[in-house]
Protein backbone atom coordinates (compact mmCIF):
# COMPACT_ATOMS: atom_id res chain seq x y z
CA UNK A 1 0.00 0.00 0.00
CA UNK A 2 2.73 2.66 0.69
CA UNK A 3 4.55 1.50 -1.87
CA UNK A 4 1.85 2.09 -4.19
CA UNK A 5 0.89 5.39 -2.43
CA UNK A 6 4.79 6.64 -3.11
CA UNK A 7 4.88 5.62 -6.93
CA UNK A 8 2.08 7.50 -7.55
CA UNK A 9 3.64 10.61 -5.47
CA UNK A 10 6.63 10.41 -7.99
CA UNK A 11 5.44 8.49 -10.58
CA UNK A 12 3.46 11.67 -13.20
CA UNK A 13 1.73 8.81 -15.41
CA UNK A 14 1.70 8.66 -19.19
CA UNK A 15 -1.63 10.33 -20.03
CA UNK A 16 -1.58 13.97 -19.88
CA UNK A 17 -4.69 13.94 -17.65
CA UNK A 18 -2.90 12.30 -15.55
CA UNK A 19 0.18 14.23 -15.33
CA UNK A 20 -2.09 17.58 -15.16
CA UNK A 21 -3.27 15.85 -11.79
CA UNK A 22 0.10 14.91 -10.77
CA UNK A 23 1.70 18.41 -11.38
CA UNK A 24 -1.19 20.28 -9.92
CA UNK A 25 -0.75 18.09 -6.37
CA UNK A 26 3.03 18.87 -6.51
CA UNK A 27 2.41 22.65 -7.21
CA UNK A 28 -0.31 22.72 -4.51
CA UNK A 29 1.86 20.59 -2.27
CA UNK A 30 4.69 23.17 -3.01
CA UNK A 31 2.79 26.69 -2.41
CA UNK A 32 0.57 25.83 0.37
CA UNK A 33 3.78 24.06 2.27
CA UNK A 34 5.86 27.43 0.84
CA UNK A 35 3.21 29.62 1.99
CA UNK A 36 2.84 28.59 5.44
CA UNK A 37 6.36 28.67 6.32
CA UNK A 38 6.50 31.86 4.45
CA UNK A 39 3.50 32.98 6.66
CA UNK A 40 5.05 31.80 9.89
CA UNK A 41 8.38 33.72 8.67
CA UNK A 42 6.24 37.00 8.73
CA UNK A 43 4.92 36.60 12.04
CA UNK A 44 7.47 35.86 13.83
CA UNK A 45 9.87 39.02 11.78
CA UNK A 46 6.65 41.15 12.12
CA UNK A 47 6.72 40.79 16.08
CA UNK A 48 10.96 41.25 16.16
CA UNK A 49 11.02 44.34 13.46
CA UNK A 50 9.62 47.42 13.00
CA UNK A 51 7.40 48.52 9.74
CA UNK A 52 10.30 51.03 8.90
CA UNK A 53 12.22 47.79 8.87
CA UNK A 54 10.12 46.34 6.14
CA UNK A 55 10.07 49.53 4.79
CA UNK A 56 13.15 49.85 3.87
CA UNK A 57 13.85 46.47 2.92
CA UNK A 58 10.61 47.00 0.32
CA UNK A 59 12.56 49.93 -1.06
CA UNK A 60 15.58 48.29 -1.93
CA UNK A 61 13.25 45.21 -3.26
CA UNK A 62 11.48 47.68 -5.43
CA UNK A 63 15.19 48.46 -6.71
CA UNK A 64 15.83 45.11 -7.52
CA UNK A 65 12.30 43.93 -8.65
CA UNK A 66 12.74 47.52 -11.20
CA UNK A 67 15.82 45.91 -12.60
CA UNK A 68 14.78 42.62 -13.40
CA UNK A 69 11.19 43.28 -14.53
CA UNK A 70 12.89 45.63 -16.99
CA UNK A 71 15.14 43.27 -18.35
CA UNK A 72 13.26 40.32 -18.64
CA UNK A 73 13.34 37.99 -21.30
CA UNK A 74 10.99 35.77 -21.76
CA UNK A 75 13.07 32.97 -22.26
CA UNK A 76 11.64 29.99 -20.24
CA UNK A 77 8.25 30.64 -21.09
CA UNK A 78 9.56 30.75 -24.48
CA UNK A 79 10.85 27.19 -24.07
CA UNK A 80 7.85 26.02 -22.75
CA UNK A 81 5.46 27.43 -24.91
CA UNK A 82 7.70 25.53 -27.49
CA UNK A 83 6.44 22.62 -29.08
CA UNK A 84 9.00 19.76 -29.82
CA UNK A 85 12.67 19.77 -28.42
CA UNK A 86 13.82 23.00 -26.94
CA UNK A 87 17.72 21.38 -25.97
CA UNK A 88 20.07 23.09 -28.83
CA UNK A 89 18.38 26.48 -27.36
CA UNK A 90 19.28 25.70 -23.42
CA UNK A 91 23.17 26.93 -23.85
CA UNK A 92 22.03 30.28 -25.22
CA UNK A 93 19.13 30.65 -22.68
CA UNK A 94 21.42 29.85 -20.20
CA UNK A 95 24.39 32.16 -21.57
CA UNK A 96 21.77 35.28 -21.65
CA UNK A 97 20.79 34.20 -18.22
CA UNK A 98 24.43 34.37 -16.30
CA UNK A 99 25.09 37.81 -18.72
CA UNK A 100 22.06 39.16 -17.49
CA UNK A 101 22.39 38.65 -13.62
CA UNK A 102 26.50 39.78 -13.71
CA UNK A 103 25.28 42.65 -15.23
CA UNK A 104 22.08 43.20 -13.20
CA UNK A 105 24.22 43.00 -10.35
CA UNK A 106 26.62 46.03 -11.22
CA UNK A 107 23.92 48.02 -12.16
CA UNK A 108 22.64 47.58 -8.80
CA UNK A 109 25.35 48.54 -7.20
CA UNK A 110 25.71 52.03 -8.98
CA UNK A 111 22.43 53.17 -8.57
CA UNK A 112 21.67 51.90 -5.09
CA UNK A 113 22.23 55.51 -3.64
CA UNK A 114 20.29 57.21 -6.80
CA UNK A 115 17.31 54.99 -5.36
CA UNK A 116 17.84 55.57 -1.96
CA UNK A 117 17.37 59.46 -2.41
CA UNK A 118 14.44 58.79 -4.53
CA UNK A 119 12.58 57.84 -1.17
CA UNK A 120 14.93 60.20 0.90
CA UNK A 121 15.84 56.79 2.86
CA UNK A 122 19.71 56.58 2.57
CA UNK A 123 19.80 53.40 4.44
CA UNK A 124 18.51 51.76 2.15
CA UNK A 125 21.17 51.89 -0.57
CA UNK A 126 23.69 49.35 1.40
CA UNK A 127 20.70 47.20 1.31
CA UNK A 128 20.26 46.94 -2.07
CA UNK A 129 23.86 46.88 -3.26
CA UNK A 130 23.94 43.65 -1.64
CA UNK A 131 21.21 42.55 -3.04
CA UNK A 132 22.23 42.09 -6.28
CA UNK A 133 23.79 39.24 -5.24
CA UNK A 134 20.60 37.45 -5.99
CA UNK A 135 20.61 38.41 -9.31
CA UNK A 136 23.62 36.16 -9.73
CA UNK A 137 22.68 33.73 -8.26
CA UNK A 138 19.42 33.27 -10.07
CA UNK A 139 21.63 34.18 -13.09
CA UNK A 140 23.82 30.89 -12.88
CA UNK A 141 20.75 28.47 -11.82
CA UNK A 142 21.03 25.60 -13.73
CA UNK A 143 18.28 25.93 -16.84
CA UNK A 144 17.36 22.51 -16.93
CA UNK A 145 15.00 22.95 -14.56
CA UNK A 146 12.84 24.42 -16.62
CA UNK A 147 12.11 20.82 -17.87
CA UNK A 148 10.31 20.78 -14.50
CA UNK A 149 7.49 23.00 -15.60
CA UNK A 150 7.30 22.43 -19.32
CA UNK A 151 7.22 17.83 -18.89
CA UNK A 152 4.95 18.91 -15.47
CA UNK A 153 7.83 16.91 -13.09
CA UNK A 154 6.62 19.58 -10.25
CA UNK A 155 7.65 16.89 -7.71
CA UNK A 156 10.84 17.88 -8.67
CA UNK A 157 9.92 21.68 -8.82
CA UNK A 158 8.73 20.87 -5.09
CA UNK A 159 12.24 20.13 -4.24
CA UNK A 160 13.95 22.94 -6.12
CA UNK A 161 12.15 25.68 -4.63
CA UNK A 162 11.20 24.36 -1.27
CA UNK A 163 14.94 23.96 -0.54
CA UNK A 164 15.50 27.46 -0.89
CA UNK A 165 12.55 28.37 1.25
CA UNK A 166 13.65 26.79 4.02
CA UNK A 167 17.30 28.65 3.77
CA UNK A 168 14.95 31.88 3.46
CA UNK A 169 13.64 30.75 6.71
CA UNK A 170 16.74 29.21 8.62
CA UNK A 171 19.08 32.35 7.96
CA UNK A 172 16.33 35.49 8.35
CA UNK A 173 14.78 33.88 11.39
CA UNK A 174 18.06 33.71 14.02
CA UNK A 175 19.47 37.03 11.95
CA UNK A 176 16.68 39.14 13.09
CA UNK A 177 16.98 37.67 16.57
CA UNK A 178 20.86 39.15 16.66
CA UNK A 179 20.61 42.28 14.22
CA UNK A 180 17.20 43.52 15.16
CA UNK A 181 17.02 45.20 11.57
CA UNK A 182 16.39 45.01 7.88
CA UNK A 183 19.50 42.95 7.08
CA UNK A 184 17.96 40.15 8.15
CA UNK A 185 15.43 40.05 5.81
CA UNK A 186 18.42 41.21 2.98
CA UNK A 187 20.54 37.66 4.52
CA UNK A 188 17.30 35.48 4.05
CA UNK A 189 16.35 36.04 0.68
CA UNK A 190 19.82 35.78 -0.52
CA UNK A 191 20.49 32.56 1.37
CA UNK A 192 16.93 31.22 -0.73
CA UNK A 193 18.36 32.53 -3.88
CA UNK A 194 21.87 30.62 -3.44
CA UNK A 195 20.46 27.71 -2.12
CA UNK A 196 18.10 26.99 -5.08
CA UNK A 197 21.57 27.98 -7.45
CA UNK A 198 23.21 24.94 -5.54
CA UNK A 199 20.39 21.93 -5.82
CA UNK A 200 19.41 22.81 -9.36
CA UNK A 201 22.77 21.22 -11.02
CA UNK A 202 21.94 18.10 -8.09
CA UNK A 203 18.70 17.78 -8.83
CA UNK A 204 18.83 18.35 -13.21
CA UNK A 205 21.42 16.21 -15.00
CA UNK A 206 21.76 18.82 -17.62
CA UNK A 207 25.04 20.84 -17.59
CA UNK A 208 24.71 24.43 -19.58
CA UNK A 209 27.68 25.57 -21.09
CA UNK A 210 28.43 28.67 -22.63
CA UNK A 211 27.06 29.09 -26.15
CA UNK A 212 25.54 32.19 -28.03
CA UNK A 213 23.68 31.24 -30.96
CA UNK A 214 22.02 34.68 -32.39
CA UNK A 215 19.12 32.98 -34.47
CA UNK A 216 17.83 31.23 -31.80
CA UNK A 217 18.22 34.38 -29.54
CA UNK A 218 16.13 36.25 -32.30
CA UNK A 219 13.53 33.16 -32.05
CA UNK A 220 13.25 32.52 -28.53
CA UNK A 221 13.00 36.76 -28.00
CA UNK A 222 9.88 36.99 -30.32
CA UNK A 223 7.65 35.09 -27.96
CA UNK A 224 9.65 36.53 -25.33
CA UNK A 225 9.37 39.82 -25.81
CA UNK A 226 5.92 40.30 -25.10
CA UNK A 227 6.47 38.66 -21.81
CA UNK A 228 9.08 41.34 -20.94
CA UNK A 229 6.17 43.89 -21.85
CA UNK A 230 2.92 42.20 -19.98
CA UNK A 231 6.54 41.67 -17.19
CA UNK A 232 7.04 45.69 -17.44
CA UNK A 233 3.48 46.51 -17.00
CA UNK A 234 2.61 43.96 -14.18
CA UNK A 235 5.46 45.65 -12.63
CA UNK A 236 4.40 49.00 -12.43
CA UNK A 237 0.74 47.92 -11.48
CA UNK A 238 1.87 45.62 -8.78
CA UNK A 239 4.95 47.82 -7.61
CA UNK A 240 3.82 51.23 -8.90
CA UNK A 241 1.93 51.55 -5.93
CA UNK A 242 4.26 50.79 -3.61
CA UNK A 243 6.87 53.16 -5.42
CA UNK A 244 4.52 55.54 -5.04
CA UNK A 245 3.41 55.08 -1.35
CA UNK A 246 7.42 54.79 -0.46
CA UNK A 247 7.60 58.54 -1.93
CA UNK A 248 4.52 59.87 -1.07
CA UNK A 249 4.36 58.91 2.35
CA UNK A 250 7.60 57.65 3.52
CA UNK A 251 9.42 54.32 4.39
CA UNK A 252 7.15 53.29 7.59
CA UNK A 253 3.96 53.76 5.50
CA UNK A 254 5.23 51.59 3.01
CA UNK A 255 5.91 48.72 5.53
CA UNK A 256 2.11 48.90 6.76
CA UNK A 257 0.66 48.45 2.85
CA UNK A 258 3.37 45.52 1.69
CA UNK A 259 2.53 43.97 4.39
CA UNK A 260 -1.20 44.56 3.78
CA UNK A 261 -0.85 43.59 0.15
CA UNK A 262 1.45 40.45 1.19
CA UNK A 263 -1.53 38.87 3.76
CA UNK A 264 -5.02 40.03 2.00
CA UNK A 265 -3.45 38.27 -1.26
CA UNK A 266 -1.97 35.58 0.54
CA UNK A 267 -4.42 32.37 -0.02
CA UNK A 268 -6.46 33.18 -3.34
CA UNK A 269 -3.85 34.75 -5.72
CA UNK A 270 -1.01 32.11 -3.96
CA UNK A 271 -3.35 29.08 -4.85
CA UNK A 272 -4.76 30.13 -8.06
CA UNK A 273 -1.21 31.36 -9.40
CA UNK A 274 -0.09 27.86 -8.90
CA UNK A 275 -3.16 26.48 -10.75
CA UNK A 276 -1.83 28.80 -13.64
CA UNK A 277 1.67 27.41 -13.18
CA UNK A 278 -0.17 24.22 -13.96
CA UNK A 279 -2.55 24.63 -17.00
CA UNK A 280 0.26 26.79 -18.75
CA UNK A 281 2.38 23.87 -19.92
CA UNK A 282 -0.77 21.80 -20.22
CA UNK A 283 -2.87 24.36 -22.29
CA UNK A 284 0.30 24.86 -24.34
CA UNK A 285 0.07 20.77 -25.08
CA UNK A 286 -3.90 21.35 -26.28
CA UNK A 287 -3.82 24.36 -28.54
CA UNK A 288 -4.50 22.24 -31.30
CA UNK A 289 -7.43 20.80 -30.11
CA UNK A 290 -9.94 24.22 -29.27
CA UNK A 291 -12.98 22.22 -28.40
CA UNK A 292 -10.92 20.56 -25.39
CA UNK A 293 -9.28 23.23 -24.77
CA UNK A 294 -11.97 25.70 -24.19
CA UNK A 295 -13.50 22.70 -21.69
CA UNK A 296 -10.32 22.34 -19.54
CA UNK A 297 -10.13 26.02 -19.41
CA UNK A 298 -14.24 26.66 -18.11
CA UNK A 299 -13.76 23.94 -15.55
CA UNK A 300 -10.23 25.34 -13.90
CA UNK A 301 -12.05 28.53 -14.43
CA UNK A 302 -15.03 27.07 -12.03
CA UNK A 303 -12.22 25.39 -9.67
CA UNK A 304 -10.56 29.20 -9.04
CA UNK A 305 -14.05 30.96 -8.41
CA UNK A 306 -14.83 28.30 -5.83
CA UNK A 307 -11.77 28.73 -3.74
CA UNK A 308 -10.92 32.81 -4.63
CA UNK A 309 -14.49 34.17 -3.46
CA UNK A 310 -14.36 32.95 -0.07
CA UNK A 311 -11.47 33.23 0.65
CA UNK A 312 -11.44 36.71 -0.09
CA UNK A 313 -14.77 37.15 1.96
CA UNK A 314 -13.20 35.28 4.84
CA UNK A 315 -9.67 37.20 4.56
CA UNK A 316 -11.88 40.77 4.25
CA UNK A 317 -13.81 39.83 7.89
CA UNK A 318 -11.13 38.09 9.79
CA UNK A 319 -8.30 40.89 8.92
CA UNK A 320 -8.99 42.73 12.45
CA UNK A 321 -8.79 39.80 14.51
CA UNK A 322 -5.84 38.05 12.70
CA UNK A 323 -3.67 41.11 13.04
CA UNK A 324 -4.02 42.01 16.24
CA UNK A 325 -3.74 38.19 17.65
CA UNK A 326 -0.27 37.55 15.65
CA UNK A 327 1.34 40.50 14.35
CA UNK A 328 0.57 42.81 17.43
CA UNK A 329 -1.33 46.72 18.31
CA UNK A 330 1.60 48.04 16.03
CA UNK A 331 -0.28 46.79 13.01
CA UNK A 332 -3.37 47.62 13.21
CA UNK A 333 -3.11 50.62 10.75
CA UNK A 334 -2.84 48.08 7.85
CA UNK A 335 -5.86 46.83 8.20
CA UNK A 336 -8.68 48.85 5.82
CA UNK A 337 -6.19 48.45 3.14
CA UNK A 338 -5.71 44.69 3.79
CA UNK A 339 -9.69 44.29 3.32
CA UNK A 340 -10.01 46.23 0.73
CA UNK A 341 -7.01 44.38 -1.17
CA UNK A 342 -8.37 41.30 -0.48
CA UNK A 343 -10.98 41.94 -3.11
CA UNK A 344 -8.12 43.09 -5.47
CA UNK A 345 -6.53 39.63 -4.39
CA UNK A 346 -10.06 38.01 -6.12
CA UNK A 347 -10.27 39.74 -9.20
CA UNK A 348 -6.22 39.17 -9.68
CA UNK A 349 -6.92 35.64 -9.02
CA UNK A 350 -9.40 35.25 -11.83
CA UNK A 351 -7.30 37.71 -14.58
CA UNK A 352 -4.02 35.15 -13.68
CA UNK A 353 -6.29 31.97 -15.31
CA UNK A 354 -6.89 34.31 -18.61
CA UNK A 355 -2.76 35.01 -19.16
CA UNK A 356 -1.61 31.38 -19.09
CA UNK A 357 -4.42 30.32 -22.05
CA UNK A 358 -3.73 33.50 -23.97
CA UNK A 359 0.12 32.61 -23.46
CA UNK A 360 -0.66 29.33 -24.48
CA UNK A 361 -2.14 29.53 -27.56
CA UNK A 362 0.26 32.06 -29.07
CA UNK A 363 -1.47 35.48 -28.11
CA UNK A 364 0.65 36.39 -25.18
CA UNK A 365 0.24 40.35 -26.17
CA UNK A 366 -3.54 40.19 -25.39
CA UNK A 367 -2.64 40.02 -21.49
CA UNK A 368 -0.12 43.44 -22.17
CA UNK A 369 -3.29 45.59 -23.80
CA UNK A 370 -4.78 44.72 -20.69
CA UNK A 371 -2.20 45.69 -18.38
CA UNK A 372 -1.33 48.85 -20.00
CA UNK A 373 -5.20 50.04 -19.75
CA UNK A 374 -5.21 48.81 -16.20
CA UNK A 375 -2.01 50.89 -15.79
CA UNK A 376 -3.62 54.26 -17.37
CA UNK A 377 -6.52 53.84 -15.21
CA UNK A 378 -4.16 53.75 -12.25
CA UNK A 379 -1.87 56.66 -12.81
CA UNK A 380 -5.30 58.75 -13.14
CA UNK A 381 -6.92 57.98 -9.60
CA UNK A 382 -3.87 57.00 -7.44
CA UNK A 383 -2.69 60.42 -6.34
CA UNK A 384 -5.98 61.77 -5.46
CA UNK A 385 -7.46 58.77 -3.60
CA UNK A 386 -3.80 58.64 -1.76
CA UNK A 387 -3.69 61.65 -1.04
CA UNK A 388 -7.03 61.89 0.80
CA UNK A 389 -6.49 58.31 2.36
CA UNK A 390 -3.35 57.31 2.92
CA UNK A 391 -2.61 53.59 2.03
CA UNK A 392 -6.24 53.02 2.28
CA UNK A 393 -6.72 55.20 -0.81
CA UNK A 394 -3.79 53.68 -2.69
CA UNK A 395 -5.76 50.03 -2.12
CA UNK A 396 -8.63 51.51 -3.03
CA UNK A 397 -7.69 52.55 -6.31
CA UNK A 398 -6.04 48.95 -7.15
CA UNK A 399 -8.50 47.68 -6.43
CA UNK A 400 -10.97 50.27 -8.88
CA UNK A 401 -8.73 49.69 -12.10
CA UNK A 402 -9.08 46.27 -11.48
CA UNK A 403 -12.60 45.15 -11.16
CA UNK A 404 -13.32 48.16 -14.50
CA UNK A 405 -10.73 46.49 -16.81
CA UNK A 406 -11.47 42.67 -15.36
CA UNK A 407 -14.79 42.73 -16.86
CA UNK A 408 -13.71 43.59 -20.38
CA UNK A 409 -10.81 41.11 -19.87
CA UNK A 410 -13.66 38.09 -19.69
CA UNK A 411 -15.84 39.94 -22.51
CA UNK A 412 -12.38 39.44 -24.98
CA UNK A 413 -11.95 35.80 -23.23
CA UNK A 414 -15.41 35.27 -24.35
CA UNK A 415 -14.42 35.89 -27.48
CA UNK A 416 -11.38 33.76 -27.73
CA UNK A 417 -13.42 30.84 -26.45
CA UNK A 418 -16.23 31.62 -29.75
CA UNK A 419 -18.65 31.90 -26.55
CA UNK A 420 -21.48 34.50 -25.21
CA UNK A 421 -19.87 36.32 -22.39
CA UNK A 422 -22.85 35.33 -20.09
CA UNK A 423 -21.42 31.92 -19.98
CA UNK A 424 -17.94 32.75 -18.65
CA UNK A 425 -19.64 34.62 -16.27
CA UNK A 426 -22.10 31.87 -15.24
CA UNK A 427 -19.07 29.90 -14.59
CA UNK A 428 -18.09 32.54 -11.26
Amino acid sequence: MVKRVLKRLFNPGDSLSQRVVHAGFWAFALRITDRLFGLARTIVLARVLSPNDFGLFGIALLGLSALNTFSQTGFQQALIQKKGDIKPYLDTAWTVQVIRGFVLAGILFGIAPYVASFFGEPMAAPLLRVLGLSAVFQGLTNIGVVYFQKELEFHKRFIYMFSGTLADLGVAIPAALILRNAWALVFGLLAGNFVRMAVSYFIHPYRPRVWLDGPKVKELYAFGKWILGSSILVFLLNQGDDIFVGKLLGATMLGFYQMAYRLSNLPATEITHVISQVTFPAYSKLQDEFKTLRHAFLNTIQVIANISFPLAAGIASLSPLFTIIFLGQKWMLMVPAMQVLAVWGLIRSLDAATSSLWQAIGRPYMPTYFQLAKLLLLAAIIYPLTDRWGILGTASAVAFESIIVHIIRWVFIARTLRMAPIKVFKRF
